[in-house]
């Protein structure tokens, strides 16, 4: 191997090649696999990321060889395990990505293992149950059963049965469901306001709800709406839309992620040719649609268009305000905000705009934890590995109860309860655009 350390480049993404039968082949998944570790066990720079990383260097360690060909194959799926996609290790830590010739894409290695261990084996009920965003939530959030499941989900009793069950952990946070989706608390909050662009923003917007939004957290669309709208971006609802896919991305379900795709991306990029820009209120969702779609599906060209098209809220806002068009007129000082930075938001590679606003808003500091939560989507929830989510959270959890901020905040609406969770000091978790409109002064909208 060349002797060169690292790379001075920027790191490029190589498309993923799941089409092709060797993508599935395990022997020379194996191979793979053996390769990277292989060059991980020599660097060992991403040991404090995620407990992907301690699993496999602990297996080097106890080998007989104390080298990576001292390691049983058949353990290797115990690092793919830990691996919940957060991306930090491809865009903060690795020395050896693209276009490096040691070619190091750790993610979407573990992705591909997903991916191969789905086609083999399938997942478990409650893998299957868990990813099943949409399904779940449709039910859960059906009037008077919301009321029940939220009852239950908060019930010691019953969540000992879950556990056992199911192998959902008793202590892990679960979501709440509302019969009051997103989608019907802004159904009446359009405005036809005139369509200013700025820089390469058009001043429309579609908003895609996401699942969580829609169904777990939609407050959060009519507090976009009214930030938006009270900077002169007219918003309107995706017309229709599925889960975006991740959470089949997670289990390696591939060609479920395709379905879901193939749902979604007809009209969104519609809505594109119309004219607008596209936003969500969960940084996952806006990932996928930046990032892992284009990369699975680089010959298409309306995934590429919807890419280009798709914008985190703050960042949106922040391309306005370079335009001189983002409104100054706060109303009220928030004090200290403790703001954690979600993974898949930092990787987005836009800085942090979320921050960067919110500091202009007079008496107001934020403090920004550039850690990871330790969430993902399934991990803090699974009985196997929510140990390893708390330990993972406990360096942000020290920094905002260390802080005592006014404040505690976070663009991944299920980061913030899990680390709200587990604080001492933070009762109620808040999304960065619901104290932006507080700090306009704007009034919270009562569902209809």
């Amino acid at each position: 191997m060349s002797s060169r350390e690292g790379s001075l480049e920027a790191p490029t993404r190589h498309p993923l090649d799941w089409r092709s039968p060797l993508f599935y082949d395990r022997e020379d998944l194996n191979q793979e696999l053996e390769r990277v570790f292989d060059i991980c066990h020599g660097c060992r720079r991403c040991v404090s990321l995620c407990d992907a990383f301690p699993t496999l260097f602990d297996l080097v360690d106890e080998s007989g060889t104390m080298e990576v060909d001292g390691v049983d194959k058949a353990d290797y799926p115990k690092v793919v395990d830990q691996c919940y996609l957060c991306d930090m290790c491809y865009l903060s830590k690795c020395p050896y990505v693209p276009p490096h010739e040691w070619n190091v894409d750790f993610p979407h290695l573990m992705l591909r293992a997903k991916a191969v261990d789905f086609k083999q084996h399938g997942a478990s009920l409650r893998n299957k149950v868990l990813a099943s965003t949409d399904a779940v939530a449709g039910l859960a959030s059906i009037p008077l059963v919301d009321v029940t499941v939220n009852a239950l989900n908060a019930n010691a009793g019953f969540r000992k049965v879950l556990e056992s069950a199911l192998g959902v952990h008793h202590a892990a946070p679960l979501p709440q469901y509302h019969s009051k989706t997103l989608r019907k608390r802004v159904a009446h909050m359009g405005q036809d306001l005139p369509v200013v662009p700025v820089g390469k923003t058009t001043g429309k917007v579609a908003l895609y709800a996401t699942c969580y939004g829609n169904y777990n957290s939609p407050q959060l669309g009519p507090d976009l709406y009214q930030v938006f709208q009270h900077n002169g971006i007219r918003v309107e609802l995706v017309p229709k839309e599925q889960c975006c896919g991740m959470p089949k991305l997670e289990l390696g379900d591939l060609e479920s992620v395709e379905r879901a795709m193939q749902a979604n991306i007809p009209v969104l990029a519609k809505l594109v040719d119309e004219g607008y820009d596209l936003t969500a209120l969960v940084p996952s969702c806006v990932l996928m649609y930046k990032q892992e779609l284009p990369l699975m599906f680089p010959e298409d060209a309306q995934v590429q268009k919807v890419k280009d098209a798709f914008y985190d809220p703050f960042e949106y806002l922040w391309l306005r305000h370079k335009g001189g068009e983002l409104a100054t007129d706060f109303a009220t000082e928030l004090g200290d905000i403790s703001y954690q930075v979600a993974c898949h938001l930092r990787v987005q590679k836009f800085g942090i705009k979320a921050r960067d606003i919110l500091n202009m808003v007079p008496g107001t500091r934020v403090q920004a934890v550039e850690r990871c939560s330790g969430h993902d989507g399934t991990y803090a929830v699974r009985v196997e590995t929510h140990d390893n989510s708390v330990k993972i959270a406990r360096p942000v959890v020290r920094k905002v109860d260390q802080q005592q901020a006014d404040y505690f905040a976070s663009d991944c609406p299920m980061a913030a309860n899990h680390i709200a969770n587990l604080a001492e000091s933070v009762a109620e978790p808040q999304h960065p655009i619901s104290l932006l409109r507080m700090a306009y002064g704007l009034p919270s909208q009562e569902s209809p």
